[in-house]
Formats: structure tokens, sequence, C-alpha cells
């Protein structure tokens, strides 16, 4: 039985995801779009951090379609999904076409903004933090546990063990609010086979910038498909 291609598994259920969904698909691009247990339209509590059992339940989707005799060529994460995707790459290795939009690269960096200064303190004393939205509601609860696998994942060591057949696309805004056009920089250093798109003005969310989000990434993915098609031949 041949197998058919489905090229593309997009992460986080974003306008920015559902617009660069239907940018690859114009282009014939098939895509399939998920969320992690607790984002977007899933079911389950968000969880904080979690980054390497989210790597394996992405894996759990692509061994799926492999089930299906479905071959997946790329994988494409937003913010926490570009940590994901990278993670994902650096330990299983079967990939050859990622893409991280706008994902952090050091993971302690701006912890204390997200939860409280003394964050630390409070945690090891009640076991937990409440986030809260702008209304009082608790927005997620970060667990002990959950920080320290968070402090404890690495993006240096995972991003030098990314196979240098793998081709790595990073896109990020240089006025993103919430992680550092600095951290794409970091990873434009450690990844071997990396190419960087920075888009002036982008927010986050690229709120403003659509097209050329779409653009950069679609442009990307069709030029590494053709190689790969060239260097199967």
């Amino acid at each position: 039985m041949e197998s058919s291609s489905l090229r593309l598994i997009l992460l986080q259920d974003y306008n920015t995801m559902t617009n660069i969904a239907a940018a690859l698909e114009t282009e014939g691009i098939s895509v399939f779009r998920f969320d992690f247990a607790g984002n977007g339209e899933s079911e389950g509590s968000f969880q904080y951090g979690n980054y390497y059992r989210e790597a394996d339940d992405l894996h759990a989707v692509i061994q799926h379609f492999s089930g299906e005799n479905r071959v997946v060529s790329a994988i494409l994460g937003h913010s926490k999904g570009g940590i994901v995707v990278l993670l994902y790459a650096s330990k299983y290795q079967d990939i050859r076409i990622v893409v991280n939009v706008s994902g952090r690269y050091d993971l302690k960096r701006g912890i204390a903004e997200r939860l409280v200064e003394d964050f630390m303190e409070i945690i090891k004393k009640d076991g937990h933090i409440d986030v809260k939205n702008k209304t009082g509601g608790v927005e997620y609860r970060v667990t002990e546990e959950a920080l320290m696998d968070s402090l404890r994942t690495d993006m240096h060591e995972a991003c030098l063990k990314i196979d240098k057949e793998c081709r790595v696309l990073t896109v990020h805004g240089s006025a993103d609010e919430i992680n550092s056009v600095e951290d794409a920089l970091e990873f434009a250093k450690v990844i071997p086979n990396h190419q960087l798109h920075i888009i002036e003005g982008a927010n986050h969310g690229y709120t403003s910038h659509q097209n050329e989000l779409a653009s950069t990434v679609v442009k990307f993915i069709k030029s590494a498909l053709e190689q790969d098609k060239v260097s199967s031949k």
C-alpha cells in the first residue's frame, strides 16, 4: 500500500496557526492542526511547563498517522509549541523540517514577571502558585513539580542534539512582548541547520504581520519539501 503524505502538523490553536494552515493548504500542502490538553479546544487542564511530555504527545500523534500509512514531513509550533517542536526534533530525530515561531530559548527568563517576584519562596511554602487573570480569576496553577520541570529543561543542550539533516526555521517578531527576540538569536547560534527570519515590528501574536509570517513559513516549507524530493531521487 502506497503511503500518502500528511505534510505538516501545527501545534497551538491561535489565529496565527489558522492563517498559516490556510496559506499552506492553498499551496497544496495538507495540514493537521491540534491543541495539547488544556489548550485551545482540547479538553483537560492547562499544565505549566510540561514540555517533554507534550513532545511525547506529539510523537503519539505522528505515530498514529504513520499507522494510517500517512507520512508527516514537517512540524510547526508557535510560542510554547515552538519549544515543543524543537524538543521533539532533539529527542526523536525522525522529522526533517521544523518551524519554530516565537519559541522561548531561555526558560528561566521572565518567570518572576509571569508569576510573582518571590515565586520560589511562595512555591516552596505553599506547593503551588495560582496565576490569575485581569479579573482576579485563577487562570492556571503552577505546582512546584511543574516549575522544577520547566527550570530543568535546557533548550541549549536540546538544540545541540538536533540532527544536522533537519532543517529548522525560526521566525520571531522584533517587538515580541512575551518572548524576547534575543531568544531567536540564541537558537540561530546553536541549531546546526538553521534559518532565522526576524519580522520587524511584529508582536508575539503577529497582529499586523500575518501575511509576512505566513509567506515566510510557506516559502521555507515549500523549498525544504522540494529539496527532500530531489535528494530522494
